[in-house]
């Protein structure tokens, strides 16, 4: 016979259930997530293309501090508008590059 804890549940069932993170992600908030995460290796990826050392450095540093400066926003609406410019600037960034034949 299985020990059981005080409310009879198997105790280990209750182990499983206890492995669960306290706050768990909605569909929503995961997807949205993946957005920003793409976004974010997408402009990474760009700025490699980058010819000059320092311009490289200088674009990637930029691009992690603002990405590490907002990673707490839970707003959805203010992420999604951060998402957007975000796409703005890589947009502007490949552009710039296939101007200069990168």
């Amino acid at each position: 016979m299985k020990n059981k804890n005080s409310l009879g549940i198997p105790l280990l069932l209750n182990m499983a259930v206890s492995r669960l993170p306290a706050a768990a992600l909605t569909l929503k908030q995961f997807l949205q997530r993946q957005k920003v995460l793409g976004v974010y290796r997408d402009l990474l990826r760009t700025i490699r293309k980058i010819p000059l050392e320092s311009d490289r450095r200088y674009l990637r540093d930029w691009a992690r501090e603002e990405f590490k400066r907002n990673k707490s926003e839970t707003d959805q609406d203010v992420v999604r508008m951060m998402v957007t410019q975000a796409q703005n600037h890589l947009e502007d960034l490949r552009k710039s590059l296939a101007l200069a034949g990168v």
